[in-house]
This record gives C-alpha cells, sequence and structure tokens, in this order.
C-alpha cells in the first residue's frame, strides 16, 4: 500500500500567508517560507503554496517566493495560480518547483494539461478543482472561487486525467475552512472513478477527520491549511495518530 502524504498548504496574497472560511474572510498567518520551513521540519511530505489573487488581479504568479522556497525547504512543492502558459510553467520548474497546479486556466483552456504533460511528464501536472453543491450537483469554480463554471466535477475530473494529469487537488469550498470534516461521499465517488491520485482538501478541524478521510474517502493525500497554520494539529503528531488508526505514512 502506498503511504498516505500530509500536505500543509499555504495560501499567498500579496506576499504573505493567508487564510479564509468558505474562499472569503481572508487573514494574514504568516511567511510563507518561514512556515514551510516549519512544517519541513515537522514531517510534512510536501507543501503546495498558492497565489490566491493571481488570477483575479491578471497577474503570473510569484517566481522570486519559488526561489526562495526552493533554496531554504528540502522537501518537495507545487505552486499555483495565475498560470496560463507553457512559458510561465518553465519559469516556475526553473525556478525549483517541483510540480505546478493549474485550475482556472485549464477550464478555460483544456488543452492546456495536454501540452504541459506532453512536454514535462505528468507527474509535474497537478489539476486543483474547486467545487461546490449547486442544486444537486458538484458545480466546479474557477477564479478564486469567485466564477461558475459549466463544468461538473466528476466529468471534469476525468476529462482532466484523460489529458495528462498527474494529480487531481478536490477542494470542496463548501467545507473550505468550516473544520467539520473532508466532503468524504464526493472524495470515495472520486476516487473510484480515477486512476491517478487525489488529494483531498478542505474541511479539516481535528485528527479523527484524517483517519476518515484515508478510510472512508479513499483519497492518496490530504491537505489542510488553517488547522497547522494556528498549531491545533502539529504534522508530527498526526503522523504518529495516523499510524494508531493503523494508516500507513511517511515517517
Amino acid at each position: 500500500m502506498v503511504a498516505k502524504r500530509i500536505i500543509p498548504c499555504l495560501d499567498v496574497h500579496e506576499g504573505k500567508t493567508v487564510k479564509g472560511v468558505n474562499f472569503i474572510n481572508i487573514k494574514e498567518v504568516g511567511d510563507p517560507v518561514e512556515l514551510g520551513r516549519g512544517y519541513a521540519i515537522q514531517g510534512a511530505d510536501e507543501l503546495v503554496y498558492l497565489d490566491i489573487s493571481a488570477t483575479l488581479q491578471g497577474r503570473r504568479t510569484f517566481l522570486s517566493l519559488v526561489k526562495r522556497v526552493a533554496k531554504e525547504i528540502n522537501i518537495p512543492f507545487t505552486v499555483g495560480g495565475g498560470i496560463t502558459d507553457i512559458n510561465q510553467v518553465s519559469a516556475l520548474l526553473d525556478a525549483g518547483a517541483d510540480k505546478i497546479s493549474i485550475n482556472s486556466a485549464a477550464i478555460s483552456n483544456p488543452a492546456l494539461i495536454d501540452s504541459i504533460s506532453g512536454k514535462y511528464g505528468s507527474q509535474f501536472v497537478v489539476v486543483a478543482i474547486d467545487a461546490r453543491v449547486e442544486e444537486g450537483l458538484w458545480r466546479v469554480m474557477s477564479s478564486g472561487g469567485q466564477k461558475r463554471s459549466n463544468r461538473e466535477l466528476f466529468e471534469w475530473a476525468d476529462e482532466v486525467m484523460t489529458r495528462g494529469a498527474g494529480e487531481i487537488l478536490f477542494t470542496s469550498m463548501d467545507h473550505d475552512g468550516t473544520k467539520n470534516g473532508f466532503a468524504y461521499e464526493a472524495l470515495s465517488n472520486l476516487c473510484s472513478k480515477l486512476s491517478i491520485p487525489v488529494i483531498a482538501s478542505g474541511g479539516a478541524g481535528k485528527m479523527e477527520h484524517f483517519a476518515r478521510l484515508f478510510k472512508e474517502g479513499g483519497a492518496d493525500a490530504a491537505l489542510a491549511a488553517s488547522v497547522f497554520h494556528n498549531g491545533e494539529i502539529k504534522v508530527a503528531r498526526l503522523k504518529e495518530y495516523l499510524a494508531e488508526m493503523g494508516i500507513d505514512t511517511r515517517i
């Protein structure tokens, strides 16, 4: 069995790590490099850095931060936010990112997934999918959760996989920041339909939520932000707890 991964997420706005609830009510929580270094020391498997306002503001993702992270942190990290073309991907990977994450650009131009995976390989491509339930359907959102697309979660995830994505990062906007648990049923359905890894995001509040995610949701990795940023859950202790629950993680 492949070990489950624990991935702290650092949403970055104007150079600072921030966190909100349901994608709104944003507040600063610290320096992204310092926080990332701390998580690496605690035993995090990977990090995800998302420039959450890049798409809305029409600017490119933060190359200078990527270079700092690559220089100072010794675990793999993924970068996303505002990536719209293959040249940006090249620049980010050259700057030291291990993987890139695309979201809004993939929705508006699905062929971008093919281009990136074709040039660099699927292992470098994470497609982030933000979705919420509307009229009984999981509707995919874009632009940092601000715009409703015409995509439905499960059909879009299947297309993303077919086009060459190596992983999917699924965030339930309905659960994001609530600390009431992940979208277990949706995740279980999603994982059963796909043959690529799924990273679950949105709703982590206590260690039991992670255990239930891996046992019931079938996700390959769990991503969380506020519970780590606030010190409510320590990565090392979470891994100990998961081991006690019979769940294999990378130690």
